[in-house]
């Protein structure tokens, strides 16, 4: 069969010589995606407290409102993206154009407010609460739109690891890019950059592979609702434990730097940037693997790395800079598991399923909201635990920094062994148990 009426056509173009053209295309996109969070989650709060002076509990408040309205409309979009879809691969192009518009607008509003708000601490807050429920709902049409596009390529457990690959590789660099930019350019450089990032983002996308109806499953659209359907719950819940064990060493890394390391505010961007680096760094070498381990053991391998890692990491004490720098290395290499396998796995799960080419927005709706509860668990889990048991920041005594350790290095560790439990149990297992069915039956027919 022609390459040009296969199946699988437009997913091949991923794996063929030259297909790193197409990798690009799809996945710039998604580098001014995940520049825009950093800005969003970590450096607006700073920049009101600080240059604003909003009072912190009322700027905490308004932040978590916003989270969770952005949470509960990812379903929603998801659904909206499907229609679109149905209509054309235009229409999702001039939604996410849209949106990209919507988002340099509102992410330059919300660092630089009007003169007249500043000093009304109230009509600040009511700004930058509209405006972030605004920003967030663009961010979150345009990601939903363009992760959907990568997954109605769909193809081979290697080929869909390619593609998710090359947009969670070029979403690393966008996030060491804008970990550089604010403290060397200022924040105005940097929503500048972001604005062109997002220009060029949207034109490689334009100019991507579509996916068309010879590549996508054909038949009467389903009616389960995603919640509904038993194996989409199985992924959705390793991939929401092990999302946490992931989010709970994020939230907590500054206090195991400065108060169990102690080290110099000077190093921690290195911790940062050796993360998020080694973490890109690794996906060529996890996507080589797949074809020999399948998607489900290769995403095994990178929990069991990461516990090891964390296991290590509890030993570590006062001017252990070195060794935490090769815990940042190693652990960002396990991370390139979970940056590339499990939504590979979504798009498998939604080929058997028959919902590829149909309902992609109603799955990765619930698979966003998912993932920003991930962040929102790992806050609500450790920082109060870290102050029932007794941590404070700045605590330098041996109780209060062991407890720090164990919410840091050795919970992260539980979480991820219940993820790699769930895994091997729901996943491998049963997939395994239907393989050998399967070579029974045929042996018996033969």
């Amino acid at each position: 069969m022609d390459s040009a009426t296969a199946p699988n056509a437009p997913a091949e173009r991923f794996t063929a010589p030259g297909a790193w053209r197409h990798g690009l295309r799809y996945g710039l996109m998604g580098l001014p995606l995940a520049f825009v969070a950093l800005p969003l989650y970590v450096i607006l709060p700073n920049h009101y407290a600080r240059d604003f002076a909003v009072p912190l509990a009322a700027l905490g408040a308004v932040l978590l409102g916003a989270r969770l309205f952005d949470a509960v409309l990812d379903p929603w979009i998801g659904r909206w993206t499907d229609r679109l879809f149905a209509r054309s691969h235009r229409a999702v192009l001039r939604a996410g154009g849209a949106a990209a518009v919507v988002l340099a607008l509102g992410l330059w509003g919300l660092l630089f407010p009007p003169a007249t708000l500043r000093d009304d601490t109230t009509a600040l807050l009511v700004w930058a609460g509209a405006l972030l429920a605004v920003t967030y709902t663009a961010y979150s049409v345009a990601s939903v739109a363009h992760q959907a596009w990568g997954t109605r390529l769909g193809g081979t457990e290697a080929q869909r690891s390619r593609i998710s690959g090359w947009r969670e590789g070029l979403a690393l660099a966008g996030v060491l890019t804008a970990a550089v930019l604010p403290g060397t350019l200022g924040l105005a450089a940097t929503v500048a950059a972001f604005a062109v990032l997002l220009a060029l983002g949207w034109i490689a996308w334009r100019a991507a592979v579509v996916p068309t109806a010879r590549g996508l499953t054909m038949g009467v659209i389903p009616r389960t609702h995603p919640l509904r359907q038993p194996r989409f719950l199985r992924l959705l819940a390793v991939f929401v434990v092990n999302g946490t064990a992931s989010a709970v060493p994020a939230t907590l890394v500054l206090f195991f730097v400065q108060d169990r390391l102690q080290a110099p505010a000077s190093i921690e961007p290195a911790f940062l940037a050796t993360y998020f680096l080694c973490a890109a760094l690794s996906l060529p070498l996890w996507l080589r693997l797949v074809p020999r381990l399948g998607l489900a053991r290769t995403w095994l391998a990178g929990m069991a790395l990461a516990v090891l890692v964390f296991v290590w990491a509890a030993n570590l004490g006062t001017g252990d800079v070195w060794p935490f720098l090769a815990v940042c290395a190693l652990s960002g290499v396990a991370l390139g598991t979970d940056l590339a396998l499990p939504s590979a796995l979504l798009t498998g799960l939604m080929d058997e399923l028959g919902e590829r080419g149909q309902r992609e927005g109603a799955y990765l709706g619930w698979w966003n909201f998912a993932a920003k509860l991930n962040l929102a668990l790992a806050a609500g889990l450790a920082l109060p635990l870290l102050d029932v048991f007794g941590y404070t920041p700045g605590a330098r005594d041996a109780d209060a920094l062991w407890t720090l350790t164990v919410a840091y290095c050795l919970l992260p560790c539980a979480l991820k062994l219940l993820a790699a439990g769930l895994l091997h149990t729901l996943l491998i297992r049963p997939a395994r148990q239907s393989a050998a069915a399967l070579s029974s039956s045929l042996k018996a027919h033969s």
